[in-house]
């Protein structure tokens, strides 16, 4: 068992800390959000007053950040934690951020010896408590082979992308496809139910056919086709509008940094972008179907 330090508790850090705790690990944890903390200390957790504090004398520093100026933050400069960790520390952070910074905190941690991978996630926040997570990896493979060893705690399946970043590029790749099938699917049912058609039969009917895809299978977005999808409960919880919009944009940052013209993408984000507008940033982004449907 190894001694890990978790840096920010959110909806997808939380979970992800109590199952390291569950998994017999010695967690410490900080995060800004006292209520947060309390709950990983009720799972068993140390709190910490500091990332700093937290980040002394530990194995695996993980961190699960809102955007890339947190983690700057947090791992940059004179105060970050990369002035005060060596060889013996190696840092996973979770967050979904720009590829940019990613690469700029790997490349800051290989020049003080660190080992570091940018490890963003998919799943949402009910793989994050199941322990079901995907990690997509950016960092070297020596590095991976000592991620695999906690992040098997969190998730089932761990890719290595690459090289630092690699592992923003993948999330941004795969996010941007998620949001694109999820539009397709919305469309499609409904084009079907204002034909007559039952979304739920023509569901079953799709899943058999070519158009088969993971919106349709695994998270239906049409309320009442599938009963544990978020649709089927006001589009609550899940993932939310705010973060499908925030992911898109950092894909299309992806795209242009590589001169590549994407315009589904483009398509995908400002679809979401005006559903976001609309009041719908809390909701889950298989909301996208009631955009359609013009409510």
């Amino acid at each position: 068992m190894a001694n890990v330090a978790f840096i920010g508790l959110g909806n997808m850090g939380g979970p992800m800390a109590i199952n390291l705790v569950k998994a017999g690990h010695q967690v410490t944890v900080f995060d800004l959000s006292e209520q947060a903390c309390q709950q990983l200390r009720e799972a068993g957790a140390e709190v910490a007053s500091s990332a700093g504090e937290a980040a002394t004398g530990v194995d695996y520093v993980l961190s699960m950040l809102p955007a890339g100026k947190h983690v700057a933050g947090v791992y940059l400069g004179e105060e970050g934690l990369l002035s005060q960790l060596d060889g013996s520390t190696t840092v996973l952070d979770c967050s979904t951020i720009d590829a940019a910074t990613a690469r700029e905190v790997g490349e800051a941690a290989a020049a003080a010896g660190v080992g570091f991978m940018d490890s963003p996630v998919s799943g949402g926040v009910a793989a994050a408590a199941a322990g079901t997570l995907a990690f997509m990896c950016g960092g070297s493979a020596e590095t991976f082979e000592k991620a695999r060893l906690i992040l098997g705690d969190m998730g089932k399946n761990i890719f290595h992308a690459g090289p630092a970043g690699a592992g923003q590029v993948a999330k941004g790749c795969n996010n941007m496809l998620l949001a694109i099938h999820m539009i397709g699917t919305c469309e499609a049912l409904e084009m079907g139910a204002r034909n007559g058609l039952d979304p739920k039969v023509l569901s079953e009917i799709m899943l058999a056919s070519s158009g088969r895809n993971w919106s349709l299978e695994v998270y239906n977005p049409y309320p009442g086709v599938m009963e544990n999808a978020p649709a089927s409960n006001d589009y609550k919880p899940g993932f939310m509008v705010d973060l499908m919009a925030k992911d898109l944009g950092l894909a299309l940052e992806i795209a242009e940094q590589c001169n590549f013209e994407n315009p589904m993408g483009q398509l995908a984000r400002e679809l979401y972008v005006q559903h976001q507008g609309a009041g719908n940033g809390q909701r889950d982004f298989s909301s996208i179907l009631e955009k359609l449907k013009g409510q």
